[in-house]
C-alpha cells in the first residue's frame, strides 16, 4: 500500500540547510494499523506531510497504492489527497456553522460524487461512528470527541486507500480518546489501512505496529511490543 524508499527532506533558507528526514525507507501493507512516534523536532510531522501528499521529498521515492507520488504536480497531488487519503487532524478542521452531515459531504462535492448519493453516504459513515442522532447538529454544537468522530466519518467517505491521522486525540479528554482509538481499531479490523502520527505512548499502543523516529531517522520499527532497532 505504501512504499517509502530512501526519502530525505532538506529545508533551505538562504545558505542554511536543515535536514528534517534522512534516508528513510519502510513499507506499510494494506490493512495495517501503524503508529509513527517521535518527540518534537524528530521529523514525524515532515513525514506525515509527505505521506499525506501535502509536501514532496527532496530525494527518494514514495509509492502510494501503486502510484508514484514523489514528483507529482500540485494539481495531481490535490487529486491524490482527495481520492486516496482520508485525513483526521488534531484540530478536526470542520466548518463550524454547517451540520455534521454537510461537513462529511464536502469531500464528495470536491470529488464529483452525484448530489443524490452524497447525503446517503454521509449518513452511513456518521452512523458508523455512532453519530446517527447528531446528523443535523452544527459542528460547533458538538463535543470535542463528537467532532473528531465527524472528522473520521469525513475521512472515510471517499473510501480512501489510507486513513492518515495526525495526533487525533490531542484535543480531547482521555475517556473520549479511548473511544476514538476504539473506532480506529474497529475500522482496522474491517480492513482499513491506518497510519497515525502521535507523541503519546499510550495512544500508540492501540496500533499493531510502531515506528519510532528521532533526528530525522527511524530508530526502531516493529510489532507492538517487539520493536527492532534500525541501523542507519
Amino acid at each position: 500500500m505504501i512504499k517509502i524508499s530512501h526519502i530525505s527532506k532538506v529545508y533551505k533558507m538562504d545558505s542554511v540547510e536543515t535536514v528534517a528526514l534522512s534516508n528513510i525507507s519502510f513499507e506499510i501493507k494494506k490493512g495495517e494499523f501503524v503508529a509513527i512516534m517521535g518527540p518534537s523536532g524528530s521529523g514525524k510531522s515532515t513525514l506525515m506531510h509527505i505521506l499525506g501528499a501535502l509536501d514532496l521529498p527532496t530525494q527518494g521515492e514514495y509509492i502510494l497504492d501503486g502510484e508514484n507520488v514523489s514528483r507529482l504536480s500540485d494539481d495531481d497531488l490535490a487529486g491524490i489527497r482527495n481520492r486516496k487519503i482520508g485525513f483526521v487532524f488534531q484540530a478536526y478542521n470542520l466548518l463550524p456553522r454547517i451540520t455534521a452531515l454537510k461537513n462529511v459531504m464536502l469531500p464528495m462535492v470536491y470529488g464529483g460524487v452525484p448530489k443524490k448519493e452524497r447525503e446517503g453516504q454521509a449518513q452511513k459513515y456518521l452512523e458508523m461512528v455512532g453519530l446517527g442522532n447528531r446528523l443535523h447538529h452544527m459542528s460547533n454544537q458538538l463535543s470535542g470527541g463528537q467532532q473528531q468522530r465527524v472528522a473520521i466519518a469525513r475521512a472515510l467517505v471517499m473510501n480512501p486507500a489510507i486513513v492518515l491521522a495526525d495526533e487525533p486525540t490531542g484535543n480531547i479528554a482521555s475517556i473520549q480518546a479511548e473511544e476514538i482509538m476504539g473506532i480506529f481499531q474497529k475500522l482496522n479490523k474491517e480492513g482499513h489501512t491506518i497510519v497515525m502520527i502521535t507523541h503519546e505512548h499510550d495512544i500508540a499502543q492501540h496500533a499493531k505496529r510502531i515506528i519510532h523516529i528521532r533526528d530525522g531517522k527511524i530508530v526502531t520499527d516493529g510489532k507492538n511490543g517487539k520493536q527492532k532497532k534500525i541501523k542507519n
